[in-house]
């Protein structure tokens, strides 16, 4: 049995106390790879962004909001864990300063300064020592070459490549690239039939 870690969901970046920038990923993809690994027998970790879904059977939830809580919560099962999928939309950039409370709307324009949030991948990517490390590209064009830089770059053992149709889709077309020169190609699967896919790259331990 491997402890798996994964990934889900987006996260939230406060501008204040009720406003906040994220995206529209719907953690399906990340919980389903949760409930295959436990299906399959693994000891599961899902660390999930805001979405509304319950945890798969056999898995243990961390649910987070932020990119630094993700962060803090998949570095501190990383050293235990034999695979890691990354399948969170995380947010790229957070305001510089988040104001307190609600700021209160004006006639003027309002500017908003934005910083860069942690790259988690990268930095398990760096401190890999024995786990299969699994990423996901989200691609509008260039889908290939830009996931296999990110492969290559992030230290990844395999990356899902898939396109902006994905999100909060049933059915996708993913094409699964490894660093050993791999390629499966998966056209309109069920999120589940890509999750037992990455599953199967597990190997025993």
């Amino acid at each position: 049995m491997t402890q798996v870690l994964v990934t889900a969901g987006p996260t939230r970046e406060y501008i204040d106390d009720v406003r906040f920038i994220s995206n529209a990923s719907s953690g399906r993809m990340g919980y389903a790879v949760a409930a295959a690994a436990a299906e399959a027998g693994h000891e599961v970790v899902l660390v999930s962004g805001p979405v509304d879904r319950s945890a798969p059977a056999g898995a243990q939830l961390i649910r987070v909001s932020t990119a630094a809580e993700m962060r803090d919560a998949a570095l501190g099962a990383f050293p235990h864990s034999g695979c890691v999928v990354m399948t969170a939309a995380v947010a790229d950039y957070q305001p510089a300063k988040r104001a307190r409370g609600k700021i209160k709307k004006t006639q003027r324009e309002m500017s908003l300064d934005l910083v860069r949030t942690p790259d988690i991948l990268a930095e398990l990517g760096r401190r890999k020592t024995h786990q299969l490390l699994i990423g996901f590209a989200l691609e509008a064009i260039d889908g290939e070459e830009n996931a296999r830089r990110k492969l290559d770059e992030k230290n990844l053992d395999y990356i899902v490549l898939n396109s902006p149709a994905a999100i909060g889709a049933e059915r996708v077309d993913a094409t699964i690239l490894g660093r050993d020169g791999s390629r499966i190609e998966m056209n309109d699967a069920s999120k589940m039939d890509v999750a037992q896919r990455i599953v199967a790259l597990i190997k025993p331990g």
